[in-house]
C-alpha cells in the first residue's frame, strides 16, 4: 500500500475530480460528503454496497461496486483506504496515469489545512468522544467542520462542513493515520494494546501515540485520560518536555475531575465537574456507563478550552443521544430489550456490560459476540477469557475477518472454547445463532449484539423469530 501512495506535498486547491477507493467505509464516505458539499465531482468504489456508499450516491457521487481500472474515469486525485491492497487495479491505474494518490489521513489533513483542529484519539471511546465534542462545538457556536468514525444522530451523520475556524476530527491510530494531523487541542482518552496486526508490538503502538502527542502545535493543549496508565505516561512525558498538558478523569489530582457519579432518570449518569478543585456544575448524560462520563469529560475540557462556555457544553452533553452502534437501543421484541454495541476489545466489552448492568439492574442479560479479526482474538486472548463475566448467557459468532486470513490467529470457535465464565456457545452463522438465541430468551431479558463487524445483522433475524413465537 505505502508504495502506491504519492509523497508529493498537499497544498493549494484540491482538484475538482476526486475518486475514493473504499467509498463505502465510514471515513472515506465522510471525506466524500465534504468534497461534494464544496462542489467537487466525486466518484468511488467498494467491494460491497453499504449505507455510507448509498448516502454518497444520494448526495451526487457515482459509486461503483467492485474495483476496476475503468472506475477512475477522469479523476485528478485518488484517495484510498488503508485496507486497499497493493494490487488494487484502481491504485495501479492511477499510478500508471500519473494521478496523485493519497491515503485517507493525508486527505483529511488537506481538508483541515486552514482549520484549528480538535482531535480525539485513544484506544477506546474515540467515536463517542468526537461526536460529543462536535455537538458541544456546534451548540457552542463554533460551527466546526466535523469528520466522524461513526454516525451521530445529533449531527445528522458522520460529516459536517461548517464554516467556522475549528475542525473536530476522530484521530484513528490504525496504520498511524493520526500522525498526519497537527492539532491545536488533542485528546488521548486511553492507550491499551490493539491493532498489533499492524504495529507488531505494544511498544510500537505506545510510541505512535507518543508521536501523535508531539504533533500538538507548540501553543496547543494535550488532554490525557488520568485514569489510563498509558495515556498518563504520555502526558507526563510531554509535560516534562514543557508542553501544555491537562488531565481529566476520576482521580483526585486531575485538573478536570468528575465526582459523585449517580444514576439519573435518563438512563445515564450525573456527575459533578470540577476544574482545579473549583466546581463548574453538573454533567448529565443520557448514554450509560462510567466510561461515557470520561468520554464526555474529555470532550467538555476540549470544548471549553476552544471557547465554549460550560453551560452550553453541558447542555450539548445532555442533548447527546449517542452514536450508531454504541449501546444503540433497537427497541423490544416480545418483552426482550434489544441492544447493539461496537465493542471489540476486552476493555470495551467490560465497560459495555458494566453499563448494561447499571442501566438494567436485576434483569437477565445475554449477548452474542462477534470477534473482529483473527489476530485480535489471539493477542488479546487473556482479556477475552474473562471480560464476559457477569453475563447470564453468551454466544460467539464466526469471526469477522476484515483484512485477515484465518491463519492470522484464533477463529470464533477456538475463542469460544477458551471462555468458561459464562460458558460460551459457538454458532456457525447469524441464522443459526438467531434460532438458538430466540429459544433461550424470555420476556424481561436484555439481549446485546457486540462486535465491530456485521453482527448487528443478527438483530432483525432475532426480532422476526421472537415476534413469530406463539
Amino acid at each position: 500500500m505505502a508504495s502506491l501512495l504519492d509523497a508529493r506535498p498537499r497544498s493549494g486547491a484540491i482538484p475538482r475530480r476526486v475518486h475514493l477507493v473504499g467509498a463505502g467505509g465510514v471515513h472515506l464516505s465522510a471525506i466524500g460528503q465534504i468534497l461534494l458539499a464544496r462542489g467537487h465531482l466525486v466518484t468511488g468504489s467498494d467491494l460491497a454496497r453499504s449505507d455510507y456508499s448509498e448516502r454518497l450516491q444520494g448526495a451526487g457521487a457515482t459509486v461503483y461496486q467492485g474495483h476496476a481500472a475503468s472506475n477512475l474515469g477522469r479523476a485528478e486525485l485518488v484517495v484510498s483506504t488503508a485496507a486497499a491492497r497493493e494490487d488494487n487495479p484502481e491504485l495501479q491505474a492511477a499510478r500508471e496515469r500519473g494521478v496523485q494518490v493519497l491515503s485517507r489521513a493525508e486527505m483529511v489533513q488537506w481538508l483541515l489545512a486552514d482549520r484549528s483542529v480538535l482531535a480525539v484519539a485513544g484506544s477506546h471511546g474515540k467515536t463517542t468522544g468526537t461526536a460529543l465534542l462536535a455537538q458541544m462545538a456546534v451548540q457552542g457556536g463554533l460551527d466546526p467542520l466535523v469528520l466522524l468514525g461513526g454516525d451521530s444522530p445529533g449531527l445528522g451523520g458522520n460529516a459536517r462542513d461548517g464554516s467556522g475556524e475549528h475542525a473536530v476530527v476522530e484521530a484513528d491510530e490504525y496504520a498511524e493515520a493520526f500522525l498526519e494531523y497537527e492539532p491545536q487541542i488533542a485528546i488521548i482518552n486511553n492507550v491499551e494494546p490493539d491493532h498489533l496486526d499492524y504495529y507488531g508490538s505494544e511498544e510500537r503502538l505506545r510510541a505512535a501515540f507518543a508521536a501523535f502527542a508531539e504533533r500538538v502545535r507548540p501553543d496547543g493543549l494535550l488532554l490525557v485520560g488520568a485514569d489510563s496508565e498509558g495515556a498518563g505516561a504520555i502526558g507526563n512525558a510531554r509535560r516534562a518536555a514543557a508542553a501544555r498538558v491537562e488531565r481529566f478523569g476520576f482521580v483526585r489530582d486531575a485538573e478536570w475531575r468528575a465526582e459523585q457519579l449517580r444514576p439519573n432518570d435518563l438512563g445515564g449518569l450525573d456527575a459533578n465537574v470540577l476544574l482545579e478543585d473549583v466546581e463548574l456544575g453538573r454533567l448529565s448524560l443520557r448514554i450509560p456507563g462510567r466510561h461515557n462520563v470520561l468520554n464526555a469529560l474529555g470532550a467538555l475540557a476540549a470544548a471549553m478550552r476552544a471557547g465554549v462556555d460550560f453551560k452550553r457544553a453541558a447542555q450539548a452533553a445532555l442533548d447527546f443521544s449517542g452514536t450508531r452502534r454504541r449501546f444503540e437501543l433497537h427497541g423490544e421484541a416480545r418483552g426482550v430489550t434489544l441492544i447493539d454495541d461496537y465493542a471489540h476489545h476486552p476493555s470495551e466489552v467490560r465497560a459495555t456490560l458494566a453499563a448494561a448492568r447499571l442501566r438494567y439492574p436485576g434483569r437477565r442479560i445475554a449477548a452474542c459476540f462477534q470477534p473482529h479479526t483473527y489476530s485480535r482474538s489471539a493477542y488479546l486472548l487473556e482479556g477475552f477469557r474473562d471480560c464476559f463475566e457477569g453475563l447470564d448467557a453468551l454466544f460467539i459468532a464466526p469471526t469477522y475477518a476484515a483484512r485477515e486470513d484465518p491463519s492470522a490467529g484464533l477463529d470464533g470457535a477456538a475463542l469460544a472454547a477458551e471462555i468458561t465464565s459464562p460458558p460460551a456457545r459457538y454458532v456457525a452463522s447469524l441464522e443459526e445463532g438467531a434460532a438458538l438465541i430466540a429459544d433461550a430468551l424470555a420476556p424481561g431479558d436484555v439481549f446485546m449484539t457486540i462486535g465491530a463487524g456485521d453482527i448487528d445483522g443478527l438483530l432483525p433475524l432475532l426480532r422476526a423469530l421472537l415476534e413469530a413465537q406463539p
